[in-house]
């Protein structure tokens, strides 16, 4: 995100305002994950699933993008649309769920790495027994998409993603870490009746120009957050582009750049 929008990233890490509303597709994201949560927890598949609608349940009107639905019937519908597309979308994990040992779920931890001037944060949706390697275990990670990511070349974010959770991983465990698996539902049905499961892999054992470029990125991240700055919007951005420009429009820009690194 302070790639993306220095602003809108100041504005939700620094100032701790989170007033962005959530989208349809975050919703159903989030939901799905607290359903797994509790599921690769030992929680029964209704009962899990059940969670994750009270998890949308609780959400306020104030908290949902509704986009063009503006009146109260238009908001409830969107809002059954949403529950609708989470059943659907959970239901096709959870009757091909894969199964592992499971080590831990929903691990938020910390790293301190060598060579890094900032200690590495991360949580990883589960932490599993790796099957292949003896004494290691492999990182998961749940993504409820659109639709799937092209095969053959590892998506960035992916990439980086994944160099955080390795670190963390292996901070928390103390162990040697294999894989990190990106596994991905598809939320909509494909028509000609193929899987609506698609996994990507992270083989930690073939990156080495990958962990270089990682630490030369956090170490240029954290040299431009310890300088004094303006931080500027990016009204290109698709996710937080208009809000950094209103931010910027009420000069909180300038103040934020003042308040420097301590913060």
């Amino acid at each position: 995100m302070f790639l993306r929008n220095p602003l809108a990233w100041h504005k939700q890490y620094v100032e701790k305002v989170y007033d962005y509303p959530k989208s349809p597709a975050s919703i159903i994201g989030s939901a799905g994950h607290v359903a797994l949560q509790h599921f690769y927890s030992g929680l029964s598949k209704p009962a899990a699933v059940e969670l994750g609608l009270e998890y949308i349940r609780r959400i306020a009107d104030f908290e949902i993008d509704f986009g063009k639905a503006a009146s109260d019937r238009a908001k409830k519908e969107r809002r059954l649309a949403i529950e609708e597309d989470y059943q659907r979308a959970i239901g096709f994990y959870l009757a091909r769920a894969p199964r592992y040992n499971v080590l831990g779920v929903e691990i938020a931890s910390v790293a301190k790495v060598s060579g890094l001037p900032l200690p590495l944060k991360a949580v990883s949706d589960l932490v599993v027994e790796s099957k292949s390697t003896k004494g290691a275990v492999d990182i998961i990670d749940h993504k409820f998409v659109e639709s799937f990511t092209p095969r053959g070349s590892d998506k960035p974010l992916f990439i980086l993603q994944a160099l955080f959770n390795y670190y963390t991983v292996q901070a928390e465990f103390k162990k040697p870490v294999r894989y990190c698996f990106f596994q991905e539902c598809k939320k909509t049905k494909n028509r000609d009746g193929s899987s609506q499961m698609r996994r990507h892999i992270i083989d930690f054992a073939a990156f080495s120009d990958e962990f270089e470029l990682f630490h030369r990125l956090v170490k240029d991240a954290t040299y431009e957050l310890s300088r004094n700055r303006k931080y500027l919007p990016n009204p290109s951005d698709l996710f937080d582009g208009k809000n950094s420009l209103d931010i910027y429009r009420l000069e909180l820009g300038s103040s934020f750049g003042e308040q420097g690194v301590d913060e």
